[in-house]
């Protein structure tokens, strides 16, 4: 591949990686009490996370974009179904009442990482092959909907509402992108509001979250126990923080500091200013992502950029928000930052798809 990639958009992407590195190992102190060794998330981080990920990066950053659009359904479909496999007793892996890893030995994979960029990359490519018709309720709007349905029951079924909010948004999204209508988004968004109301009937724990969105007392040792902590860690934290390694809420408080409660330990370390420079540095990744793919010639690719850009930002805003109370709480990790080597490995993946489509950018 001899074309550059956009150097900014890269030094971006290692930023995140730097700070997401330089937080956990504060963060994984806290795990000293449970484990003896709070190196131990840091290392598998490293190995399976990071390790994997660079690899991944490496691949699809020289994989000519074009070779998606060839293969989207297909990677798709095997995504979907390693999704489904998490059913299979002996293969899939429960925690927490949830069944969403699939279990190899030693190592536990989250196949919902990858078949989200598998979503985005069989939307922008049906997208680019639609055209006008996507604009049509028949041809456009409806097989939309019947997608997000069939991944939404799989998802039920774990259950991870999580990421299924993050498919959700980010597939209307990308579906207005690519020249859907609003009125069509706005049905769409009718039938979702009616399942989740169904979801909240069938599934207690969501009815407790929204109740403790609601109000915050509600339940405070049980379901709105971590939102209670994580809003302590974060008015702790001030305006510069504790310092690094100084805060409390990690140990025996705050439950996963690693991981979907990171960003509160960022909040009572490094305070408003390091919160803020996240917030910022999201931002920043969505602003160089844009100026990039607004001078992609070509359609599919912009597309796919587009969808890979959406899932990492919005699952960011999601955890953010639900950990500051703004949202119900989700469960989803902080791309990039959070401990979890399938997420990091495949956001490092899509990361590298979103370097090679850089690379034929008008210059």
């Amino acid at each position: 591949m001899s074309r550059p990639r956009d150097t900014i958009l890269f030094l971006t992407i290692a930023a995140f990686v730097l700070v997401g590195i330089f937080v956990l190992s504060s963060a994984a102190l806290g795990l000293f009490e449970e484990d003896s060794s709070p190196f131990k998330p840091i290392l598998r981080q490293l190995v399976l996370g990071l390790g994997l990920g660079a690899v991944l990066f490496y691949i699809t950053d020289r994989i000519n974009f074009h070779f998606w659009h060839k293969t989207a359904f297909w990677i798709f479909l095997f995504g979907f179904f390693l999704t489904l496999a998490v059913f299979i007793p002996g293969l899939g892996f429960e925690s927490g009442g949830a069944a969403r890893w699939l279990s190899f030995g030693p190592i536990f994979f989250q196949p919902s990482e990858f078949m989200k960029i598998g979503f985005v990359m069989y939307v922008a490519a049906w997208l680019s092959s639609r055209g006008k018709d996507v604009g049509s309720l028949q041809f456009g709007a409806l097989p939309m909907f019947l997608m997000i349905l069939a991944m939404g029951a799989v998802f039920f079924k774990q259950p991870d509402l999580g990421t299924l909010g993050v498919i959700v948004i980010s597939g209307f999204l990308l579906f207005f992108i690519g020249g859907g209508k609003i009125k069509h988004l706005g049905l769409m968004g009718i039938f979702m509001l009616i399942l989740l109301a169904v979801a909240i009937y069938f599934k207690p724990y969501t009815k407790d979250r929204i109740m403790v969105f609601l109000n915050r007392d509600y339940d405070p040792q049980g379901a709105g126990y971590q939102v209670r902590q994580a809003s302590i860690a974060l008015g702790s934290g001030g305006i510069f923080g504790k310092g690094f390694g100084q805060g409390l809420q990690k140990y025996n408080y705050l439950p996963e500091p690693t991981a979907d409660a990171i960003f509160a330990v960022i909040g009572e370390e490094f305070g408003f200013v390091g919160t803020s420079f996240l917030v910022f540095l999201f931002l920043f990744f969505l602003w160089r992502a844009v100026i990039v793919l607004r001078s992609v010639p070509d359609v599919f690719a912009g597309l796919l950029g587009s969808g890979l850009v959406i899932l990492i930002v919005v699952q960011a805003f999601i955890n953010i928000s639900a950990l500051a109370g703004l949202i119900p709480l989700t469960g989803l990790t902080l791309p990039f930052i959070s401990q979890g080597g399938s997420s990091l490995a495949a956001t490092l993946a899509a990361a590298g798809i979103l370097s090679n489509i850089s690379r034929f950018k008008n210059r």
